[in-house]
């Protein structure tokens, strides 16, 4: 039986139940590709329930705000996944009156859809014969070619993504696509894959070689950036606090947090006297408590983020600002922000 035959016949006889597969929605199959883009089936599921219900239409989205998408999104992170799904939701309701593209070339020219998503909304919804090359498609085509070119180079993504071209079941090729990525999800995964029981463990380039383990090979990720955040967390006389959304190119664009110092070893001193306190701050009358004794490390992929929170406690009320909002502490779990504060957020605002 040839290669492809044999993973959708395993694929038929073991794929797990997701919501997603019982549909060719081509939007409920984009939303559900967006929000498995590097994020665990498991932690993704409840966020596809929750997008589909809250907007069960490509217009419902598009008509959104961008803070309610933001907000439905927290806990995801890599959030310019989600600014690109609204854009895109916008694009799609509007400019192609709520009609998706057919074809993987016209996919590709959604904004936040790549090669990988472009052919599985391609093949799933629309059948056409285009492979997926994602992680567990990498793992898989590694570890029974023998192939060791590094699989994040460019050498290496062209090598694989030919490879999987002249894989395709071009009978089948939505069943094809899903198989072989759950393949690599369920029975060839990264540690402890299950060989001995495994539909191409005699054709294996890597059982007979020994290399399972070894396979497949990444260059070397990039050094990680320590970064320290000090956020001051106001607590007025009237029970409100201050928030202020990021703006800019960096992490957390368009999302809230509480007004920030960022700096290493900093000090109660260094807090009082820096413009982002005196800001708000007009009075003598003020605590400023650290939450915590260490620091709270919150990693990302390519940034590990040091964070205190302080405390400032005002025998006052808060002035106007333009660029920050008062917030009272009953409403302050409405805004979107990132997991690290939505963490402190509920602990704190009881």
């Amino acid at each position: 039986m040839i290669f492809s035959k044999k993973l959708i016949l395993w694929y038929l006889q073991n794929k797990r139940s997701m919501p997603w597969r019982k549909t060719k929605n081509p939007y409920h199959i984009w939303l559900s590709e967006i929000i498995l883009q590097q994020t665990r089936v498991a932690q993704g599921l409840p966020y596809y329930i929750s997008f589909t219900t809250t907007f069960p239409t490509v217009f419902d989205l598009a008509n959104a705000s961008d803070d309610e998408v933001l907000k439905l999104w927290q806990g995801l992170g890599y959030y310019s996944r989600a600014r690109n799904l609204h854009a895109t939701a916008k694009y799609v309701a509007n400019d192609l009156k709520g009609v998706f593209p057919s074809t993987y070339k016209n996919l590709l020219q959604l904004k936040g859809v790549g090669d990988y998503t472009a052919s599985a909304i391609a093949s799933i919804c629309y059948n056409e014969v285009v492979p997926v090359v994602d992680g567990n498609v990498y793992r898989v085509l590694s570890r029974y070619y023998g192939i060791d070119t590094p699989i994040n180079s460019t050498k290496g993504i062209n090598e694989f993504k030919k490879l999987a071209i002249t894989l395709m079941d071009h009978h089948e090729p939505a069943e094809y696509n899903q198989a072989i990525m759950e393949f690599g999800a369920l029975q060839c995964k990264p540690k402890s894959p299950y060989c001995i029981v495994c539909p191409l463990q005699d054709s294996c380039e890597a059982l007979k070689n020994g290399t399972v383990s070894s396979l497949p090979v990444k260059l070397k990720k990039i050094k990680v950036k320590k970064r320290y955040f000090n956020y001051l967390v106001f607590s007025s006389s009237d029970q409100k606090t201050i928030l202020q959304q990021r703006v800019g190119n960096g992490i957390w664009k368009g999302l809230y947090e509480f007004p920030l110092i960022e700096g290493e070893a900093i000090e109660i001193d260094d807090i009082v006297s820096n413009p982002v306190f005196q800001k708000v701050v007009n009075t003598i009358e003020y605590e400023v408590i650290p939450y915590k004794e260490e620091p709270i490390i919150h990693k990302l992929s390519h940034q590990h983020l040091y964070t205190m929170f302080y405390i400032v406690k005002l025998n006052m009320t808060l002035n106007n600002d333009e660029d920050q909002k008062k917030v009272s502490f009953k409403d302050v779990r409405s805004y979107p922000v990132p997991i690290l504060l939505g963490n402190f957020i509920e602990a704190f605002f009881k």
